[in-house]
């Protein structure tokens, strides 16, 4: 199956090698677990409201990264994640994307408080730039979301 994001973003080689570069780059090289990675690609994909890559990433995080349901149906409905160490990752992303990179003191000292470090705050900034490259083409070209991943189609409520 070729996903519908990537056969329209194949209509720009720059796009879509560079899509590819930094997405495998983020899962090889991110300092985050499969889980870990699905939680970030989910918060931002909410904050940059991205019905598309909701869809895709929970289909992913249930199928593949094993994310417990719970989390990914709290990200998706924007509730309290229940798990301490993902809720905080998963919020400091948010705050990330909506303060676009601009997080206060605070934000960055709940997420360094919650066991993270510097370096994964660097592999944050990866999965946002990540995202952001696939949020803002599936809002160009309103992409149709994959029979596959209907199963997890997604509003924003």
């Amino acid at each position: 199956m070729i996903p519908n994001m990537y056969a329209g973003m194949a209509n720009n080689t720059a796009l879509l090698e560079g899509y590819f570069y930094a997405y495998n780059s983020f899962r090889a090289n991110s300092g985050f677990s499969s889980r870990e990675q699905e939680v970030i690609f989910l918060s931002v994909a909410y904050e940059n409201d991205c019905d598309y890559c909701m869809a895709a990433h929970s289909f992913v995080a249930d199928n593949w990264s094993k994310v417990p349901v719970e989390v990914t149906n709290a990200i998706r409905s924007n509730s309290e994640v229940p798990n301490e160490n993902l809720k905080a990752l998963s919020i400091f992303s948010r705050q990330m994307t909506e303060k676009r990179g601009l997080p206060s003191e605070d934000d960055i000292n709940n997420f360094l408080s919650a066991g993270y470090t510097e370096e994964n705050i660097l592999g944050v900034i990866s999965g946002i730039g990540v995202k952001t490259m696939s949020n803002y083409f599936n809002h160009m070209y309103k992409t149709t979301v994959d029979e596959a991943f209907q199963g997890r189609a997604w509003k924003k409520s």
